[in-house]
């Protein structure tokens, strides 16, 4: 829990945690405090180190990240679960102003999502992921949401040390952010671009290789992005390698902006984004220290906020979160959200969704119950509201201004892909879709060769296909066909080293021994003639199995 501060500040705080502690007390996160007109920021630009509106107010951003859409499902987690409005609600209800919408360039061009519940989400169901994401973005704004758009990952596999891979070029990468800023050019809603997650290994600042200088490649970017609607934030996040040949976080080293900032060709329009993340996720130098938590505004100045301090430009914090679970972690997240505070440096937290296997989230696995504890911790940068609970109309549905997704370029690559950086480094890319861990734990396995498909007597077959694991568990998808009609349906695995059963959708799960056995459920129980559906878990565990034979069972 945040201590409490004197005087008017607070005073403001300690109404805050009262705000918190009122409405989680009733079980449902509404607040004590005046609704509020469901109205976005609009279009922001930048004034030294703030960023401001169109008539020149300075504008925090607070915003949460809702991942999902650049994973398999191509669609925000927990929708299996929760409505979409509901979602949205439960966010601005916390206090935040913007929704941070991970993709995958992948989903950018599928033509289905999966893990949507057809009961509480009826009108999502069938979306592309390009129409589902024109839809979360109405739904964000119906209740006065801001929304900045972060390109995750090029596929949904993995996270990516540079902006393209063999398979994604970098002229694909920017078609596509070019495609996006022509879609949503007349939504103000939607005020900033992120334009790649996390950059580390080989990625460079300024160091003149066209294979790796993000700062060169975001410039390319930015201006590509820009050329179609001047009004959008460029957030540029760092490098794992500063110029110096320190290391920091993935996409956390922005030291090399004091030398060689990046330049657009339309002014006042770059953000700079790093990551920051605590002991439990990796064990950084500066948590040793003896003067720990004291010395941490010291790192954080040297690595980023100089950015903001020296008037340069603004900073968004893109990514920070914790469980709480340690008292290091507690000491952490409460000198972090007392700098930004002091600062008015603008945040986005990790995350809304409970399954991000290194930070959980904000609601519990339900996705309906607050975690009460992160509030409070998060409370002095939040304003708790309460927002209307009446539904969009249709017209707050973006309207794209160009609703065809363009062919990627022929235009090749940069010439060498560079290797994978050998200095190991955590990520904060979401779990299920897991994140590497340091040396000291085996880095995810992802495997792209499922389980030979089960044929069963019943009527269906089904694929098991490993998506991540880390040390502590992993992520499977299950590809189910039915033959037939199909009213209920089993699968059932031997996974050695499990111990529960941490979520699943489009299914229910249990463990008994070493074997998990799952059925149908939800949107998924019941299969029609030829249907095939992807459904997925995410399983605690020591180790995770390669490609275990599968029983099936149906009527």
């Amino acid at each position: 829990m945040i201590g409490v501060r004197t005087g008017s500040r607070g005073s403001r705080w300690l109404g805050l945690l009262l705000s918190i502690a009122f409405v989680v007390s009733a079980g449902v996160m509404t607040s004590v405090v005046p609704a509020r007109a469901a109205t976005t920021a609009g279009w922001l630009h930048t004034d030294g180190s703030r960023i401001v509106t169109e008539s020149g107010q300075t504008h925090t951003i607070r915003a949460v990240s809702w991942f999902g859409m650049e994973t398999s499902n191509c669609a925000p987690h927990g929708l299996w679960t929760i409505p979409l409005d509901e979602g949205m609600r439960r966010i601005a209800e916390m206090g935040f102003n913007t929704i941070r919408l991970p993709f995958s360039n992948e989903c950018l061009t599928a033509s289905s999502t999966t893990s949507i519940d057809a009961n509480a989400n009826p009108t999502l169901v069938g979306l592309t992921p390009l129409q589902l994401m024109d839809t979360v973005i109405a739904r964000a704004k119906a209740v006065g949401l801001s929304v900045i758009l972060d390109r995750h990952r090029p596929g949904s596999d993995a996270q990516s040390e540079l902006w393209y891979t063999p398979a994604y070029s970098e002229q694909r990468w920017i078609d596509e952010w070019k495609m996006l800023a022509q879609r949503y050019k007349n939504e103000p809603a939607v005020v900033g671009v992120d334009l790649h997650n996390e950059p580390h290994g080989a990625a460079c600042w300024g160091c003149g290789d066209a294979a790796t200088d993000w700062r060169a490649a975001a410039t390319r970017a930015g201006n590509a992005v820009l050329s179609v609607n001047p009004k959008l934030l460029i957030v540029v996040e760092g490098v794992e390698r500063q110029p110096d040949g320190s290391s920091t976080w993935w996409g956390g080293g922005l030291a090399g902006v004091a030398e060689k900032p990046v330049t657009l060709n339309v002014a006042n329009r770059v953000v700079y984004s790093p990551h920051e993340y605590p002991a439990s996720v990796y064990n950084q130098t500066w948590f040793g220290a003896g003067d720990y938590p004291a010395n941490l505004p010291a790192v954080w100045e040297k690595n980023w906020g100089f950015i903001a301090s020296r008037g340069i430009a603004p900073v968004l914090v893109g990514e920070f979160g914790t469980k709480l679970e340690t008292a290091s972690d507690r000491a952490w997240v409460k000198t972090l959200v007392d700098y930004l505070g002091k600062t008015g440096i603008s945040f986005a937290y990790w995350s809304f969704n409970p399954n991000s296997g290194d930070t959980g989230g904000l609601v519990r696995d339900d996705w309906r119950t607050p975690q009460t504890t992160k509030l409070a911790a998060l409370a002095p940068l939040l304003t708790p509201t309460t927002v209307p609970t009446a539904a969009p109309t249709a017209s707050a549905t973006p309207k794209p201004s160009s609703s065809s997704t363009p062919k990627p370029s022929s235009t090749p690559k940069p010439s060498s892909t560079p290797k994978p950086s050998s200095t190991p480094k955590p990520s904060s890319t979401p779990k299920p879709t897991a994140s590497p861990k340091p040396s000291s734990t085996p880095k995810p396995t992802a495997s792209a060769t499922p389980s030979p498909s089960a044929p069963s007597a019943g009527g269906i077959t089904a694929a098991w296909s490993l998506q991540s694991a880390w040390g502590e568990g992993y992520v499977a998808d299950l590809t189910v066909t039915a033959a037939r009609r199909v009213d209920r349906w089993t699968v059932s695995w031997s996974s050695p080293g499990a111990t529960s059963i941490v979520n699943a959708w489009g299914m229910d799960c249990r463990l008994s021994g070493s074997t998990i056995t799952c059925s149908g459920a939800g949107w998924a129980a019941g299969l029609a003639p030829g249907q095939t559906v992807k459904v997925g878990l995410q399983v605690a565990a020591t180790r995770a199995p390669a490609a275990p034979p599968l029983s099936t069972t149906s009527s």
